[in-house]
């Protein structure tokens, strides 16, 4: 069986955002010159939640996190490691041992901040090093400023906590994403007439600003229709601090329970809040439902 030789992406890339995006394609651009297969290297927790013991929300889980890098860079392989186990080995055997032996590495690549191995020690300066000893190619991509901000998982988390999903659209250079399978809800959106995808944050993902967002559910199959989705409680139907996520599909019929569906958010329309009745609910959800087509087609 003939070996896969490997040009590799180092990182987390929670929400493969723009700056993740930069190295993403430098690994595409090599493999293509080289022949080698585009990878990425990823762990499975953050690591700061292991390292400061601070909880830090995801934006995406780990099966969003691959799905973006595959659909929108290339990314053949991801590798996910476990960090607990990498935080101790030794950084010149992370790449000696792990990426070139282990995985078959003719190229990395990492950001300007990327460290590794125990208590960090790696840096890119060790890790371009050892590279050009061992004969590996080796590129460090400078960070990404939009409008003067470097692009980062921290920044956008916030703006993602606080519903701009515009704002965010613009660092992540993809809509916001959530992945999971239709499950049963309260049927809710049969008694107001429209059909809906009742679906759940991950354990650990950041929950976004609650609220009616402008979105666009795409299925299986590879087709797409517009939705509007809210997040929170459900004040209206009293769920308690349960929180759902409930898309309400535009100009669509059918049964979507226990597909895996993936909703792109574009645009919090407003907070959520508690209404009189349910007539009062759907004549909201109506007037949602034309700002979301106002959006997809201006």
């Amino acid at each position: 069986m003939e070996e896969i030789r490997r040009a590799i992406a180092l990182g987390f890339f929670d929400g493969v955002h723009l700056g993740h995006g930069a190295l993403l394609s430098r690994v595409r651009e090599v493999s293509a010159q080289r022949g080698l297969t585009p990878s990425a290297f990823t762990f499975d927790a953050h690591p700061n939640s292991r390292i400061t013991g601070a909880v830090t929300p995801l934006i995406n889980s780990p099966a969003d996190r691959a799905g973006l890098m595959r659909r929108l860079y290339g990314i053949q392989d991801v590798i996910v490691a476990h960090f607990d186990s990498m935080m101790r080995m030794d950084w010149r055997d992370f790449v000696t041992e792990y990426l070139v032996k282990e995985h078959g590495t003719a190229h990395v690549v990492a950001g300007h901040d990327f460290h590794f191995g125990y208590k960090g020690e790696g840096n890119p300066q060790r890790l371009q090093t050892l590279c050009r000893e061992l004969g590996v190619g080796c590129d460090i991509i400078p960070k990404v400023e939009l409008e003067g901000i470097t692009v980062s998982s921290t920044y956008i988390r916030t703006l993602i906590a606080q519903g701009e999903m515009e704002r965010a659209m613009e660092f992540l250079g993809h809509p916001h994403i959530l992945t999971d399978r239709v499950g049963h809800g309260k049927r809710l959106g049969s008694a107001l007439g429209f059909p809906t995808v009742n679906l759940r944050f991950p354990e650990g993902v950041l929950v976004p600003a609650h609220g009616v967002y402008v979105t666009r559910v795409r299925f299986q199959d590879g087709a797409s229709r517009p939705a509007v989705t809210n997040i929170g409680v459900r004040p209206t139907v009293d769920d308690g601090d349960r929180v759902n996520v409930e898309g309400y599909i535009l100009d669509f019929s059918g049964d979507l329970y226990g597909q895996l569906v993936r909703i792109e958010f574009y645009k919090k329309l407003r907070g959520e809040r508690k209404f009189p009745s349910l007539e009062a609910l759907r004549d909201e959800i109506m007037k949602n439902a034309r700002e979301t087509w106002d959006y997809f087609q201006t």
